[in-house]
């Protein structure tokens, strides 16, 4: 299970690539590097880590869920997944 404080990191850092997304496209098609360069660090879209929804875990991300593989399995198992099954042949 991930820190608290780590979760609250990585939605702070949400909220401010939303913030300065339409900002840094304008300087990006103007060629302005210098102004993108003053933006804070944190509203470059590349420093967003996905995160599992549940634990927060940053490993094993399964985008099409938003889980890790851990807990995509725990939960899979327990049949609380629509439309997934263990594989069996």
């Amino acid at each position: 299970m991930a820190k608290e404080s780590m979760k609250a990191r990585e939605v702070k850092r949400a909220e401010t690539v939303a913030k300065f997304a339409k900002k840094r496209k304008a300087l990006k098609e103007a060629g302005d590097y210098e102004a993108l360069q003053k933006l804070p660090k944190n509203a470059s879209p590349i420093r967003m880590h996905n995160r599992c929804k549940l634990t927060g875990r940053p490993k094993g991300y399964m985008r099409q869920f938003g889980l890790s593989r851990v807990t995509f399995r725990e939960m899979a198992n327990k049949g609380l997944i629509p439309g997934v099954t263990k594989a069996s042949w």
